[in-house]
């Protein structure tokens, strides 16, 4: 009989597979890293990796959302109203994330890692503006989400190719009142 994924011991050993397998890559490009590598690392067997991942980029897709969404602040962000200063956070958190993987698994894997950081960044958007706007679900809500979701991570792009001279804050306080203004006006339009 197999554990339910609530049970401590399960949590504590996932818990483990991910780290060794943050900790590897740290010193191997993610391309070189094997399932046998992790479960030395972690001291498991086989059996018990593929208890809790599909394969290796099962255990990729989730390391990163889960290291994302520390980042991020999760718990405390989807909750929240969706103003400059969580903006400005969320923003920071993203930056500070692709530069930890700018050592790491990151060439090769650029899709996988935006397309991660977009998925988190429209559910977590999304939470927000149902906070914000009491309202229940909506498609205008869930396609400024996504519209929100894509604007923060094509801006840390850009601040990455081009702006590093200048702090994330900074950079992404230029672009706030625009989307700010945006959210209000299709708010506004969805009210009437």
């Amino acid at each position: 009989m197999t554990q339910p994924k609530t049970d401590p011991r399960v949590l504590r050993t996932r818990k483990l597979i991910m780290d060794s397998f943050i900790e590897l890559s740290g010193v191997k490009e993610f391309k070189d890293i094997t399932v046998k590598d992790i479960t030395a690392e972690a001291m498991i067997n086989r059996a018990t990796f593929y208890y809790h991942f599909e394969d290796i980029y099962d255990l990729l897709e989730k390391a990163l959302s889960e290291v994302l969404l520390v980042n991020l602040n999760y718990d405390i962000y989807q909750n929240a109203e969706l103003n400059e200063e969580a903006v400005v956070s969320i923003f920071e958190a993203i930056t500070d994330f692709q530069k930890s993987l700018s050592t790491r698994c990151h060439r090769g894997y650029e899709d996988t890692i935006a397309r991660i950081i977009r998925e988190q960044l429209e559910i977590l958007f999304y939470k927000m503006l149902l906070k914000q706007h009491e309202a229940e679900e909506n498609e205008a809500l869930k396609v400024t989400a996504v519209i929100w979701s894509w604007g923060i991570y094509g801006a840390s792009v850009e601040w990455r190719k081009s702006s590093k001279e200048m702090p994330p804050k900074e950079f992404i306080k230029l672009a706030i009142p625009s989307m700010m203004h945006g959210i209000n006006s299709i708010m506004q339009k969805n009210v009437k």
